[in-house]
């Protein structure tokens, strides 16, 4: 996918890492023989989850495509489409 922009979105990122950090703290709460380090690294985890979601609900994720399969922004221009050029033979 050349030129794909999926997952680059302030969400992603914000998720990804607050998961990231969860899985860090759970990792090191498991070799520590902690249980309940691991469970709070895993609480972190899902929050990371939820904080992508919360935020991409607010517009930082990637735009939703409609039927047509055009991105649809609420906050810029209309989206312009072409027709397929047939070959000349």
């Amino acid at each position: 996918m050349a030129g794909s922009s999926h997952g680059h979105t302030p969400a992603a990122w914000t998720g990804v890492t607050i998961a990231f950090i969860g899985f860090c703290v759970a990792g090191a709460f498991m070799v520590m023989a902690q249980p309940l380090g691991f469970w709070a690294g895993m609480v972190i985890v899902l929050l990371g989850g939820v904080v992508g979601m919360v935020m991409r609900s607010m517009g930082l994720g990637m735009p939703k495509k409609n039927n047509g399969g055009a991105l649809v922004m609420s906050h810029s221009a209309p989206v312009v489409t072409r027709e397929p050029v047939a070959a000349e033979g």
